[in-house]
């Protein structure tokens, strides 16, 4: 009976490990769904964004236009980049926990069947033996005492890698959000532009048609009537390229974005005109204080990205120096043994042990001595990093304010500009009508006029992208906008 029942114990343990081969604990693998539409052209269905994200886009006050706001939104939700960057977080966390578990011992339980057979010629009683052995014990295994502050500074090196992915994360949300705000500007400016060269176009047809007429009559001449057509022909291109540029500031902005961007965020292309466009209506900062101190630009997150590598790097010091030093390491282990399963936790079956285990560097080749020099090379490059990081962030605010200093005049000039060039136009036209000049007067009044009314619609995106950008330089500060008195730096 009894060997009946060991067989049968060994059959099922021999199941049991039959069935757990066949385990496999990895996640089924699934395809991501694609996240664009079934074909190029199509305009798929608008994404939705999280109520987290939207309460972010609303804290954004300097973004005075909802439609921003709810753009942002939807790019805070989507963005693969952000997504990216949170999902280092989580990594740089679970590895700060791996490295925080070493300061304290790992206990396990282990439970143990040993049955053997010993044929005959091996004993000294001349027949086969079988021999069976139980135990369950519960210990811990190389336990290091941390005399030297080894794993202390070690932990704290993750800790500051788990915050700097926290900086980092910070970096790509601000960047994103420039980036969508620039794109939608550029969007609108290009918009604009197109919508310029389409009114120029019909404006040059209706002069050509009339040319043409007067041509028909024997009024003006066929060189006339050829340049005039090449205004035509020159306005058609620009509406093809402006055309062609706003589907791709589309999709730059879809890109940005996640997802296909819903209608009613998209830049209205009827309510853009070339004197409207980049407006301080659309979009707004608020006031920068004068002067600007150089403290601000330590919040900024890729700042203190760097500084938080460069407290990384400190601690890697302190556990490279521990390693010159004895380390003491416990093994230990308490349980219980028998013969037989049934007397396994009887009295007197008791078993413990104890092993300490004290390692002292006598000779390495000067490895060790290699790794703390190595360590401070790494924390001195950190300093370096982090005064780079610093220098960097300052020349970007001052070259923004130095920009934004300019603007104001910039504009006052390129507007009156577009007005003395219309003028100019319209005299030049009424001057041939009247026959007192040739056409050339008035293709090169009209040639300066458009390109006028170009420039400015590129002024005023500058001006704008321009404000987008100081607020990225000062580290997504609420301190960024627009007063006659705001243009110095500290």
């Amino acid at each position: 009976m009894r060997r009946l029942m060991m067989k049968t114990s060994a059959l099922a343990a021999a199941c049991v490990a039959t069935l757990l081969a066949g385990c496999n604990l990895a996640p089924v693998y699934k395809a991501p769904d694609m996240p664009v539409p079934d074909t190029v052209a199509a305009g798929g269905t608008a994404v939705q964004a999280s109520e987290q994200a939207l309460q972010q886009a609303q804290a954004l006050q300097w973004l005075q236009s909802q439609q921003l706001r709810e753009l942002v939104a939807l790019a805070l939700t989507h963005n693969r980049d952000l997504r990216v960057a949170l999902e280092n977080i989580e990594k740089a966390r679970a590895q700060y926990g791996i490295t925080r578990a070493d300061l304290l011992p790992g206990i396990t339980a282990q439970a143990q069947s040993n049955r053997s057979r010993t044929p005959a010629d091996l004993t000294t009683a001349g027949r086969s033996n079988i021999s069976e052995q139980y135990s369950a014990q519960l210990g811990f295994a190389s336990y290091e005492l941390d005399l030297w502050g080894r794993i202390r500074n070690l932990s704290e090196a993750s800790l500051q890698q788990f915050l700097q992915s926290q900086d980092n994360q910070r970096n790509v949300q601000i960047s994103l959000v420039a980036d969508v705000v620039n794109a939608w500007l550029t969007l609108a400016a290009d918009q604009a532009r197109l919508q310029l060269a389409q009114d120029t176009l019909e404006s040059r047809i209706k002069a050509f048609d009339l040319t043409r007429r007067m041509y028909e009559l024997g009024s003006t001449s066929g060189l006339v009537l050829a340049q005039n057509q090449t205004t035509v022909d020159t306005a058609r291109g620009d509406v093809a390229s402006y055309t062609a540029q706003v589907e791709r500031d589309r999709n730059t902005l879809q890109l940005l974005v996640g997802g296909p961007v819903p209608a009613p965020l998209l830049p209205a292309p009827q309510a853009l005109k070339a004197a409207d466009i980049g407006g301080s209506a659309d979009m707004a900062l608020l006031k920068v204080p004068t002067p600007l101190p150089s403290s601000v630009l330590l919040k900024r997150p890729d700042v203190q990205a760097a500084e938080r590598n460069l407290r990384a790097m400190n601690a890697n010091i302190g556990a490279a120096r521990a390693a010159m030093f004895p380390s003491i390491t416990l093994t230990g282990s308490l349980g219980t043994g028998s013969t037989e399963l049934d007397r396994l936790f009887g009295n007197n079956n008791q078993s413990w042990s104890f092993i300490p285990l004290v390692k002292l560097p006598i000779f390495d080749g000067g490895r060790n001595r290699a790794g703390v020099q190595v360590a401070q090379s790494n924390q001195r490059i950190a300093v370096s990093q982090y005064e780079k990081s610093v220098q960097t962030a300052f020349k970007e605010v001052a070259d923004v304010l130095a920009d934004r200093a300019q603007w104001g005049e910039r504009l006052s000039a390129q507007t009156s500009m577009v007005a003395n060039t219309q003028k100019a136009f319209d005299l030049s036209n009424a001057r041939f009508k009247a026959g007192v000049d040739n056409y050339l007067s008035v293709l090169d009044a009209q040639r300066s006029l458009y390109t006028a009314q170009q420039t400015l619609i590129n002024l005023r995106l500058g001006e704008q992208l321009n404000r987008v950008t100081l607020w990225k330089a000062l580290g997504g500060e609420e301190a960024a906008g627009e007063s006659s008195g705001s243009t110095n730096a500290s």
